[in-house]
C-alpha cells in the first residue's frame, strides 16, 4: 500500500499550498477507514485526480483547436472537405456505375495476401458480369415469409455486383393486403407479375422461388417466359400441368406429426366454409423450419412471418410445353429438410425434370439462413450457365 500511495501523492508544491483538511470518518465503513492517515491518503488521491483530469482536458481542447485550424486551412485552399469514409456504401449497378460492384469503404491497407482481381472483373472462375445472360435476381419468399428472410442472399449477391429484387407477395411482409381475402393465385402473385410486366423489351430475370414460391414462379413462368432466363426451386412446389400445391403435398407418404400440429387453420368466412389461410405455431418454428438456422434468425421469422392464403394452396396450375416448358429449370435440395423432406423433394425432380439439381447438404427449410454461403455459391453456379 505504501507504493501505491506515493504513486498517487502530488508532486511537492513549488509554492505555498492551502493545507488539506482531513475529513471526519464515514460512520458507514469498518474498521475506522475515515480516520487516521488513511483519510489524508485518499483525499491526496482525489486532489490529484482532480489536476489530472483538467490537465488531459486542456490537452484534448489543444488538439481539437488545432484539428479545426488544419481543417479551415484545407477548406480555403481546396473550396471543400474531403474525408476518408469509414462506414460501408453500395453503389447501384445502373446508369455510369454500370458493372461497378460494391467499393469497400475499408480504410484497413492492402495486403500482399489480398486478390489482385476485383470480383466485378472477373467472377467466378473469370466469368465476367457482361458475359451473362442476365444480372438479375429476383427472389421470391415461400409460405408465410416475406422479402425479409432473403437478407443474407441479397447482400451475398449484391457485394458480386448482381442487381436483387425481393418481392413481398400480397399479404405477406409489408404488403398490407388481407391475407383472408386471398381469393387466387393471381391475387397472389400480383406484385411479381407487375414487375416482370414492366421489365424492358429483351431485359430478362433470372427467378428463385423458395417452398410455395414454387408455384408462384411457374405461374410468372407460363405468362413471361420470355422474360425469364432460369427458374431456380429452392425447396420449393415444382408442378407440373393441373396440379396443385395441395396435391404436391398429398404425394408424401403421410404427414409427419410434427406439420399436423403445427397447421393452424384460420376460418374467416366461418366454419363451415374452407380456411381463408393457415398459419404455423410460432413454438414448433425451430423444429420444423429452422432446425439447422442460427438463433437470430429464428427469432426474425419468429416476429415476421404471417399467415399463409389457403385458396392459392388449392388452385391447379394450367402448364405448357411452349411457354412453362421453354424456361430453363433448376432445383436445389435441401437435405435437412422437414417441412419438405427429400424424398419429396425428389419426386417432384423424377416427375418433372428440370436441366440440373443441387443438393445443400446440411440445410433446413430455410438454406438463406442455415446455408447462406453455400447457397450463394449455387446460384452463382446456375446463373454462370450459358445460354443453349
Amino acid at each position: 500500500m505504501g507504493n501505491l500511495c506515493s504513486l498517487f501523492a502530488p508532486p511537492k508544491p513549488v509554492k505555498k499550498r492551502r493545507p488539506i483538511t482531513k475529513r471526519l470518518p464515514n460512520p458507514q465503513s469498518s474498521g475506522g477507514a475515515g480516520s487516521g492517515p488513511n483519510s489524508n491518503r485518499w483525499s491526496r488521491v482525489r486532489s490529484s485526480s482532480s489536476r489530472r483530469d483538467k490537465f488531459e482536458d486542456a490537452v484534448i481542447q489543444e488538439h481539437a483547436l488545432a484539428a479545426a485550424a488544419i481543417l479551415f486551412r484545407q477548406q480555403n485552399d481546396t473550396g471543400s472537405l474531403t474525408f476518408d469514409r469509414s462506414a460501408s456504401q453500395r453503389y447501384p449497378v445502373s446508369g455510369s456505375k454500370k458493372n461497378q460492384l460494391p467499393r469497400s469503404s475499408s480504410s484497413r491497407s492492402r495486403s500482399s495476401t489480398d486478390p489482385l482481381l476485383q470480383p466485378h472483373q472477373f467472377l467466378n472462375q473469370g466469368i465476367k458480369l457482361d458475359d451473362l445472360e442476365t444480372k438479375h435476381f429476383v427472389l421470391i419468399h415461400g409460405g408465410g415469409f416475406g422479402a425479409w428472410c432473403w437478407y443474407k442472399t441479397i447482400a451475398l449477391l449484391e457485394e458480386d455486383g448482381f442487381k436483387v429484387t425481393a418481392i413481398d407477395l400480397a399479404g405477406c411482409g409489408i404488403n398490407s393486403f388481407n391475407i383472408n381475402g386471398i381469393a387466387s393465385l393471381s391475387q397472389y402473385v400480383k406484385p411479381l407479375t407487375d414487375i416482370l410486366e414492366k421489365l424492358s423489351i429483351g431485359e430478362k430475370v433470372i427467378l428463385v422461388g423458395h417452398d410455395f414460391g414454387g408455384a408462384c414462379i411457374s405461374y410468372a413462368m407460363e405468362l413471361f417466359p420470355s422474360k425469364i432466363s432460369k427458374a431456380v426451386f429452392l425447396a420449393a412446389a415444382m408442378l407440373t400441368n393441373g396440379q396443385s400445391t395441395l396435391d404436391m403435398f398429398s404425394l408424401q407418404e403421410g404427414q409427419t406429426d410434427l406439420m399436423k400440429k403445427a397447421q393452424i387453420f384460420i376460418y374467416k368466412n366461418g366454419n363451415e366454409n374452407p380456411p381463408t389461410a393457415i398459419d404455423l405455431d410460432k413454438s414448433l418454428l425451430r423444429d420444423l423450419l429452422f432446425n439447422q438456422s442460427p438463433s437470430k434468425d429464428i427469432a426474425l421469422a419468429s416476429v415476421s412471418m404471417r399467415s399463409i392464403p389457403f385458396a392459392p394452396v388449392l388452385e391447379k396450375l394450367s402448364l405448357s410445353d411452349p411457354k412453362y416448358g421453354s424456361v430453363r429449370r433448376y432445383y436445389i435440395e435441401t437435405l435437412e429438410d422437414n417441412a419438405i423432406p427429400v424424398t419429396l423433394q425428389e419426386n417432384m425432380v423424377n416427375s418433372s425434370p428440370p436441366e440440373n439439381f443441387y443438393r445443400l447438404k446440411g440445410a433446413d427449410h430455410a438454406p438463406f439462413f442455415s446455408k447462406p454461403q453455400a447457397l450463394h455459391k449455387l446460384l452463382l453456379e446456375i446463373a454462370r450457365i450459358s445460354p443453349t
